[in-house]
C-alpha cells in the first residue's frame, strides 16, 4: 500500500464532497445463463512450473501468462499478459473447477497465493487454486512511474508520510506532482485501463480460459471490490464469491475522499480496542498493560507530532514511522504482541535520556523492540523483479485507486481535510489524508475513464459469502455491512478480531468457507465467530 502499508462527511462544506464523472459500464459483456454459448477464448497454455526453485518441485503447479485485450474497446489490438499460477486439484477424479484468488492491493501479487494454505485440504482437493497478478502488478506487465531507483527515490524520498508542518506538507503535495509528472510521461497506454471493470473483464476471460461456467472466487481487501463487481457485471455466472475484508464499492466508487475518511476511521477503532485488550491483559502478558495504555500510546503520538524519539542505538521514531508501523501491525493479530513490545520498549526510552535509557528487566522487553517503530514502510509495494531490474517498486497502487475512486483536482483539498480528520482521528486522520494527493493529477484520472460504479444490487445466480472481522482496521466492519446490503443476495459472517481479513484464521469459520465453496451451502445469517488465537496468550 501506499503511505499505509498496508487507505469527507466530518469535513466542512468548504471541502466539498466529490463525486466525480462515473462512466457506466456500457461496454461489460452481456450477462448470460451457464447453459447458453459464450464467445470463445484460448485456452490457458499451462505448462509445469516449481514456485520455489530453492526447493525440490512439488510437481504439482503450472504457470501461465494469458493475453487480455489492453484496451477492450479495441479487443484485436494491443495485449497485455496476465501472469497465472495454478496448483492443481490433489484429487482430480473429484475436481469441481478453479478457485481464483486474489490477495487485494490494489497492486498486490496473487501469483503465489496458488501455494496459499488459507483452505483446507478438502478445497485443494477438489479445487485448481488459481492464483494471478492482475493487469499492470508484478509480473503482469507492471506498470511503471520512473526508469531507474535512482529517479524515483528523487521523488519518494521528498515525501513525509505523515506531513504536519507547512514544510512538510509543501514537499510532499510538490513531491506528488512530480511522482504524476513520471507516470504520465514513463507508464504508457497501460495506465489508462487500470481500473476495476478491466480487471474483471481479464477475471471473466481467465474463466472461460480454464474452462469453468461459472466462476469460484476467493477475493481479500481490494479483491472485495473485484468480487462484487464481477457479481454485477456477471451476476448468472457467479458459482461462488468469497469476499473477505470488505471494500463499501458504492462509496468508494462515487466519492474517494469520504472513503478515505471512514477509512482512517476504521484504523482508530481497531487501535483503540487493541489498546483496551491490551490494558485487560495487563503487563506482562501484554507488555504496554502496565499503566494507562491509552493514555501513554497518546502521549507518544502527540510528542513526536513535535519531536523525534531517538533510540539508544541513534535511530530515530518519527511521526510518519511509528504511525505507519502502528498501521502495519494491527493489519495482523500475530503482530499485536510485538507492537505492545515496542510501544512499551519506545515508551521506556521516552521516559529517560536516550543516553541512559535502562529498559526495565521485568517488562521483556529490547532495545530490538524499540527499533521496530523507526523503520518506514515503504511508500510503494516491492515486487518480485528481475535481478538486474533497476527500479523495484510497483506503482499499480494508485493506478487503480486514481482511476476508479473520484477526487478533487485541487491537491490542497488533501491538506485541508488532514487538518479536519485529525480532531476526531487523531493518530490515523492525517496519515490517510494524505493518502491519495498524486490522485488529484494524476494522468488518467476517475472522472474521465471508464468505470463499474453500479448499481450492486443485481440478483446473484447464487449467494455471495461476506466476512467481516469486527475490528478490522483497513476495511472497517461497517464496510462488510455495507457490502452484504448493497449486494442482492449475500450472507454475512462476522469474526471477533483484530485483523484484516478472516479466512485462514478460524476453524470454524474454514468450515464454513469449505461447505460453501465445495457445496455450495450458504452460511446462515448473523453469526459471530472466534479466531483460534489469541492476542495475549497466558504467560
Amino acid at each position: 500500500m501506499s503511505r499505509i502499508s498496508t487507505l469527507a462527511g466530518a469535513v466542512t462544506c468548504a471541502l466539498a464532497l466529490v463525486t466525480g464523472t462515473a462512466v457506466a459500464a456500457s461496454a461489460a459483456p452481456i450477462d448470460q445463463s451457464p447453459s447458453l454459448v459464450e464467445a470463445k477464448v484460448d485456452p490457458v497454455a499451462w505448462t509445469p512450473c516449481n514456485p520455489d526453485p530453492t526447493k525440490p518441485d512439488p510437481g504439482i503447479y503450472d504457470c501461465a501468462v494469458y493475453p487480455v485485450p489492453l484496451d477492450y474497446d479495441n479487443p484485436s489490438g494491443e495485449k497485455v499478459g496476465i501472469a497465472m499460477m495454478r496448483r492443481r486439484a490433489s484429487d482430480p477424479s473429484k475436481r469441481i473447477g478453479s478457485l481464483f484468488l486474489n490477495p487485494g492491493g490494489p497492486g498486490g501479487s496473487g501469483y503465489l497465493w496458488a501455494t496459499t494454505s488459507r483452505f483446507g485440504a478438502e478445497v485443494q482437493s477438489k479445487f485448481d487454486l488459481v492464483g494471478f497478478d492482475p493487469r499492470g502488478v508484478a509480473r503482469s506487465n507492471p506498470l511503471k512511474c520512473f526508469k531507474t531507483q535512482e529517479d524515483a527515490d528523487a521523488v519518494t524520498n521528498r515525501m513525509v508520510g505523515v506531513p504536519v508542518t507547512k514544510a512538510e506538507i509543501d514537499e510532499t503535495l510538490d513531491a506528488d506532482q512530480d511522482y504524476t509528472d513520471a507516470c504520465s510521461k514513463n507508464a504508457g497506454p497501460l495506465i489508462e485501463h487500470m481500473s476495476t471493470i478491466n480487471v474483471v473483464r481479464d477475471l471473466d476471460r481467465m474463466r472461460r480460459a480454464v474452462g469453468d461456467s461459472q466462476l469460484t472466487f476467493a477475493g481479500f481487501s481490494y479483491g472485495t471490490l473485484i468480487g462484487s463487481t464481477y457479481a454485477n457485471m456477471y451476476p448468472n455466472k457467479v458459482r461462488a464469491i468469497i469476499v473477505d475484508g470488505n471494500v463499501d464499492p458504492n462509496l468508494r466508487l462515487h466519492n474517494g475522499l469520504e472513503y478515505d475518511r471512514q477509512r482512517a476511521n476504521g484504523f482508530e477503532i481497531a487501535l483503540d480496542e487493541f489498546l483496551k485488550r491490551c490494558q485487560a491483559a495487563g503487563a506482562p502478558r501484554c507488555a504496554f498493560g502496565e499503566g494507562d495504555t491509552r493514555a501513554k500510546f497518546d502521549q507518544l503520538r502527540d510528542h513526536l507530532r513535535t519531536s523525534p524519539i531517538t533510540l539508544p542505538n541513534g535511530s530515530q521514531v518519527t511521526l510518519s514511522s511509528f504511525t505507519g508501523e502502528v498501521a502495519s501491525a494491527l493489519y495482523s493479530q500475530a503482530k499485536l504482541a510485538p507492537l505492545a513490545k515496542s510501544l512499551q520498549a519506545t515508551y521506556q526510552v521516552f521516559q529517560k535520556p536516550a543516553a541512559t535509557a535502562l529498559l526495565a528487566p521485568q517488562a521483556n522487553v529490547s532495545e530490538e523492540d524499540a527499533n521496530l517503530l523507526s523503520v518506514e514502510v515503504p511508500r510503494t509495494a516491492l515486487r518480485e523483479a528481475p535481478v538486474d531490474s533497476e527500479y523495484t517498486a510497483d506503482d499499480s497502487y494508485l493506478a487503480v485507486n486514481c482511476q476508479d475512486k473520484p477526487y478533487p483536482s485541487n491537491d490542497r483539498v488533501f491538506a485541508n481535510a488532514a487538518k479536519a480528520w485529525e480532531k476526531d482521528m487523531p493518530t490515523f486522520g492525517r496519515y490517510q489524508a494524505f493518502d491519495a494527493p498524486a490522485c488529484a493529477s494524476w494522468p488518467a484520472p476517475a472522472r474521465d475513464a471508464e468505470r463499474f460504479s453500479g448499481p450492486w444490487n443485481k440478483k446473484t445466480s447464487n449467494t455471495v459469502m461476506v466476512i467481516g472481522n469486527l475490528y478490522d482496521p483497513a476495511t472497517q466492519y461497517k464496510f462488510a455491512q455495507r457490502m452484504q446490503q448493497e449486494l442482492s443476495n449475500a450472507v454475512l459472517v462476522s469474526v471477533d478480531s483484530i485483523e484484516h481479513c478472516a479466512v485462514g484464521r478460524s476453524k470454524a469459520l474454514n468450515q464454513l468457507v469449505t461447505r460453501y465453496l465445495v457445496d455450495g451451502t450458504a452460511p446462515a445469517p448473523g453469526q459471530l465467530l472466534k479466531p483460534d488465537a489469541e492476542i495475549f496468550p497466558a504467560v
